[in-house]
């Protein structure tokens, strides 16, 4: 085998298992970093909703105190302003979700699915875990959800949720005095569960993977061109040429060329070498016809 095969195939060796790991490492990376920008998103979209229920008690619900006591106005409760701000959101991000997740609500529309209800009990279980997140399939596709606990922190909550006959009668007229009720100071009854699909930074992390790898594929094929230019300019040809001179000189045609070379490298000093043993069989050549 020619040694410039030789060394291409040494160098696709060399390559193919850099190119292996690289992909191995580049495509985890590209993906952890996929993942981590939906939490990101998961986590903002989060304070937001937050950010809202803080402002619907603090700002809403104290001017229309008076109202309350005529009628029930739900923009008043934080978790339906939070809901409602975020359903507005959903108009355009349709496969964005947020919901607050309660055992035992008020409204119907915020009970806890089964799986929102077993993120619930993993908060009751562990009352000082601050939130939880993780991946699971729906009919959109891959989501990532992020969840925090709803815990009754102030006696406000329990005037309407800690016994049907002490809530505002006009809540009851809304919803009923079935459900809602029977809560307890510092008792987690809920979550605030944000949804956020997966499958845009997903795929975008996979065209940047195919990218990447086509332009370190691309990378190699010129860097092996011009290794395989430079290996043969500087080392192949000038070896063949010495090769052919050899060849012949060992045959007795000592016309068959001169050992010259102006290079100071190992070729050089090769050729050098080869051009003094020319030299010094010639010598011993013209000694012997000398002596006949």
């Amino acid at each position: 085998m020619k040694l410039i095969w030789k060394f291409n195939l040494v160098l696709a060796g060399i390559f193919l298992i850099a190119y292996a790991a690289a992909a191995l490492v580049a495509y985890g990376v590209l993906q952890a970093n996929a993942r981590e920008e939906v939490l990101r998103t998961g986590r903002l979209m989060m304070e937001s909703a937050s950010a809202s229920r803080d402002y619907t008690t603090a700002r809403i619900k104290p001017l229309l105190e008076t109202q309350l006591k005529y009628v029930f106005l739900p923009e008043t409760i934080p978790a339906f302003a939070a809901t409602e701000q975020f359903n507005e959101l959903r108009k355009k991000h349709e496969d964005f979700g947020y919901k607050e997740a309660t055992l035992n609500p008020t409204n119907p529309r915020d009970r806890a699915s089964d799986w929102e209800a077993d993120i619930v009990n993993k908060f009751r279980m562990s009352a000082t875990t601050p939130e939880l997140y993780g991946e699971r399939d729906t009919p959109t596709g891959r989501s990532l959800y992020v969840a925090r606990p709803i815990q009754v922190k102030s006696g406000t909550c329990l005037e309407c949720h800690s016994t049907a006959e002490a809530a505002p009668r006009t809540m009851i007229d809304v919803y009923g005095n079935s459900n809602g009720f029977g809560w307890k100071m510092n008792e987690i009854i809920g979550a605030q569960v944000v949804s956020v699909p997966m499958a845009v930074p997903i795929a975008r992390a996979t065209q940047s993977f195919r990218t990447f790898m086509l332009s370190l594929l691309g990378v190699f094929l010129l860097v092996i061109v011009l290794l395989n230019v430079m290996l043969y300019t500087i080392v192949i040809s000038r070896v063949t040429r010495l090769a052919k001179i050899a060849n012949q000189v060992s045959l007795g045609n000592m016309d068959a060329g001169e050992f010259k070379t102006k290079s100071k490298d190992e070729i050089g000093v090769l050729t050098e070498a080869m051009a003094r043993m020319k030299a010094s069989v010639v010598q011993a050549m013209n000694m012997l016809d000398g002596s006949k």
